[in-house]
């Protein structure tokens, strides 16, 4: 599984509800919420194709 910081618990956690997406400057991302507090988070996978 997918892991991201969180920057509401300060700490590396599992993403759930993992989902691929392309942010502006044109690179690939995996979003989704933490499974603790439910602040979004996101982690930057390299570029897109």
């Amino acid at each position: 599984m997918p892991q991201a910081r969180c920057m509401r618990c300060r700490k590396q956690v599992d993403i759930k509800d993992p989902k691929e997406a392309v942010l502006k400057n044109n690179l690939k991302c995996i979003r989704g919420v933490c499974p603790k507090c439910g602040t979004k988070v996101c982690r930057i996978v390299g570029k897109a194709k």
